[in-house]
């Protein structure tokens, strides 16, 4: 993220940098990561697989429900915003 301050500027968002060796801060890395290795145990070679086999792992994993989504996919969520957000942005006349 070398440009980390560029993008706290232009979007006004927060940026997080974990500290090294603490695991605990890094949640959602440390469970995709397990996540990860039912398919492909630590210390394989990716290179061995197709671009597509890997593309299956990733659209399995990102359509899985999660519980901190109240059970919901990614793809839901972002959904649900993106209609959200249209509903707030069309003009209405009174």
């Amino acid at each position: 993220m070398p440009q980390h301050a560029q993008l706290k500027i232009d979007t006004g968002l927060h940026v997080y940098f974990c500290d090294p060796e603490s695991p605990w801060q890094r949640g959602t890395n440390e469970n995709t990561n397990g996540l990860l290795s039912q398919y492909h145990p630590r210390g394989t070679d990716l290179a061995r697989h197709t671009a597509q086999a890997l593309e299956a792992v990733a659209a399995t994993l990102n359509d899985r429900s999660r519980k901190t989504l109240n059970w919901r996919t990614q793809a839901q969520v972002l959904a649900s915003i993106l209609r959200s957000l249209q509903q707030q942005t069309v003009a209405t006349i009174d």
